[in-house]
C-alpha cells in the first residue's frame, strides 16, 4: 500500500510572552492510502495542532509532511489551499455549517467553486446517502445537531476526497446520536475508499478504526494495530 501522509521529525514551539512552549517533539508516523487511522490524548497533548500541521493549515518549526504525495513545506499558502480544495475532506465538532445556506447549499458549495456543472444532483445524492433526502430545504437552525453533523459528512465527501481529517466528530452529539454519525461516517469511508483520520479524546471511537497513535505531553507514546 502506499503512503497518503507521511509524518516525519515534526516538532512545533509557541512563544507566549519570554517563554517557549513546545507542543509537539519530533513526531513520527505514516498513514497508508484507504485506512482508518485515529490520533488519541488527553487535552493538551498536542492533538489540535498535529491535525492543523498534518492538513497544512499551519507550519511545523522542523521536520517534514508529505500529504497526497506532495512535500507541505516548499508550498505557499495558496498551494498548500488548492491542494487541500483539491485533495482533502474535513468535519468538525461544531459542524460549521453556513447558517444563511439550505442544507443542499451548504453540500453544494465546495463542487461549485469546482465549477461542477452537476453540483446540485451530486449534492441530492449525497443526502440521500446520509439519509437527509427530505431535508433538502431545511436550514442548519431547523436541523437537529445529528443532522447537521450528517449535513457536514455529505458536505466532507463531495469533492470525493482523497484524505478525510474528522476532529471530534462526536463531540457535540449524544452518545446515541454520536453512534449513529461515527457508524455513517466509517461506512462512507469504505464505500469511498477515502483515507480517514479522526482526532479524538474518544476511545470507543478511536477503536472503530484501524490504527491508533496515542499522544501524551507532545509526544507518541504508542501506535496500536486493531484487530
Amino acid at each position: 500500500m502506499s503512503k497518503i501522509l507521511n509524518v516525519r521529525n515534526l516538532t512545533k514551539t509557541y512563544t507566549s510572552g519570554n517563554k517557549e512552549l513546545t507542543v509537539l517533539q519530533d513526531i513520527s508516523f505514516e498513514v497508508e492510502k484507504g485506512e482508518s487511522f485515529a490520533i488519541v490524548g488527553p487535552s493538551g497533548s498536542g492533538k489540535t495542532t498535529l491535525l492543523g500541521l498534518c492538513a497544512g493549515l499551519d507550519r511545523p518549526d522542523s521536520g517534514e509532511i508529505e500529504l497526497c504525495g506532495t512535500s507541505l513545506t516548499p508550498l505557499s499558502e495558496d498551494e498548500r489551499a488548492l491542494l487541500r480544495n483539491q485533495k482533502v475532506g474535513f468535519v468538525f465538532q461544531n459542524f460549521q455549517l453556513l447558517s444563511t445556506l439550505t442544507a443542499l447549499e451548504n453540500v453544494a458549495v465546495p463542487l461549485e467553486l469546482q465549477g461542477n456543472k452537476d453540483a446540485s444532483k451530486l449534492s441530492k445524492e449525497l443526502l440521500d446517502k446520509v439519509g437527509l433526502g427530505d431535508r433538502f430545504h431545511h436550514y442548519p437552525s431547523q436541523l437537529s445537531g445529528g443532522e447537521q453533523q450528517r449535513v457536514a459528512l455529505a458536505r466532507a465527501f463531495s469533492n470525493n476526497p482523497s484524505i478525510l481529517f474528522a476532529y471530534e466528530p462526536t463531540g457535540n452529539l449524544d452518545e446515541e446520536t454520536g453512534k449513529k454519525v461515527v457508524d455513517l461516517l466509517i461506512e462512507l469511508n469504505r464505500i469511498s475508499g477515502t483515507t480517514l483520520v479522526i482526532v479524538t479524546h474518544d476511545m470507543d471511537l478511536a477503536r472503530k478504526t484501524e490504527r491508533i497513535l496515542k499522544l501524551k505531553g507532545g509526544k507518541v507514546i504508542e501506535t496500536q494495530k486493531i484487530g
